[in-house]
């Protein structure tokens, strides 16, 4: 894969990508087919990327609980390249924070 230097784009999302905890695994093409996966070690946690049977690549936090089932890691592929985020507050399910007012006019 050749990324001309003048590729705005490219730099732009590498820089987010490094700014906001997403870490570079491998190419894509280290899991080629269907079932492959892949398990790397990243600060200390054990991850696993996979390429699922419809073709996507997810990733998968192992847990050293006995029985514990894999969590989803937020996982992307931009230009062949898997990034994984384990920030956990990204992991977080969020709701809008209702604010309850009422106006000086009632």
């Amino acid at each position: 894969m050749t990324v001309p230097p003048d590729d705005r784009v490219f730099r732009r999302e590498m820089a987010m990508a490094y700014r906001s905890g997403w870490h570079f695994i491998d190419l894509v093409t280290a899991i080629p087919h269907r079932g492959d996966s892949l398990m790397v070690t990243l600060f200390g946690e054990p991850i696993v990327v996979v390429r699922e049977e419809d073709e996507d690549v997810r990733a998968y936090r192992c847990l050293r609980r006995p029985r514990g089932a894999p969590q989803p890691v937020r996982c992307a592929v931009r230009y062949d390249m898997i990034f994984v985020n384990l920030d956990k507050r990204d992991h977080r399910l969020v709701e809008p924070q209702t604010i309850t007012a009422t106006p000086r006019s009632a």
